[in-house]
């Protein structure tokens, strides 16, 4: 479904990615997991459109997209919910949902019924329903991550890609997102996560890949991963 080969990005003058290639398989659950500054972000944001890769290859499908802005990446079906969230906070939950259907309101994807996908986002996301007609700005950081993921999916995606969805958020509440991440798992969403809670992520992930100063240096299974030696000591040790 998502294939990323030899995949480097960076900033200005600065290579942040060397080469990497990422596989994710249509239904599958991949994450990605290393320290602060090992380039994570900034393979998602290479990878949805958000900055132009140096080099390499991405392809969304049958499609190449490597080098396609963003608003064009969207609309072949990658969703991107950000690190920090990134609601339009002057608008409302029920309008932020709306936002994310977009490609779909202007048949640059399939309409489907976009009004009963936003009443599943409620279902999936019970307290969003309860809060529809609020300003997403006034939402708790737990709320707006909520908002951030329904949103994401509005655009019924072809894969969607999560930053961080538990940075910030009280244990609780991270307890919380990853059961949310269960049930997209379940319904056999496919999905690149980017977490900074690697035992976390690879529970529940089906594979993972360890990228330390933009470079992979392992991969495997995600119960391979969880239980190598090497990985435990750098990334499980203080890991929820």
């Amino acid at each position: 479904m998502l294939e990323v080969k030899g995949l480097s990005a960076g900033y200005g003058k600065v290579e942040v990615l060397h080469a990497i290639s990422i596989s994710v398989p249509k239904g599958r659950l991949v994450t990605l997991i290393g320290s602060n500054g090992a380039g994570k972000t900034t393979t998602l944001r290479a990878v949805s459109g958000m900055i132009k890769p140096t080099a390499g290859s991405i392809r969304l499908g049958d499609t190449e997209i490597a080098g396609m802005p963003l608003h064009e990446v969207t609309k072949r079906g990658m969703a991107h919910s950000p690190e920090g969230r990134r609601v339009f906070a002057t608008l409302t939950v029920a309008d932020n949902l709306e936002l994310g259907a977009f490609p779909r309101l202007t048949g640059a994807r399939a309409r489907g019924d976009v009004e009963a996908d936003r009443q599943k986002m409620y279902e999936l996301f019970p307290r969003l329903g309860e809060r529809r007609e609020q300003l997403a700005g006034t939402l708790s950081g737990g709320e707006q991550q909520m908002l951030a993921m329904a949103r994401a999916l509005m655009l019924q995606p072809e894969v969607l890609l999560l930053d961080e969805p538990s940075m910030g958020l009280a244990p609780k509440l991270v307890e919380d997102v990853f059961k949310t991440i269960r049930r997209l798992k379940e319904q056999k969403i496919t999905m690149l996560l980017v977490e900074q809670f690697a035992a976390a992520a690879l529970d529940v992930a089906d594979y993972g890949y360890v990228l330390e100063n933009g470079r992979l240096t392992a991969e495997g299974e995600a119960k391979a991963l969880a239980s190598d030696p090497k990985v435990r000591a750098a990334y499980l040790g203080a890991a929820h």
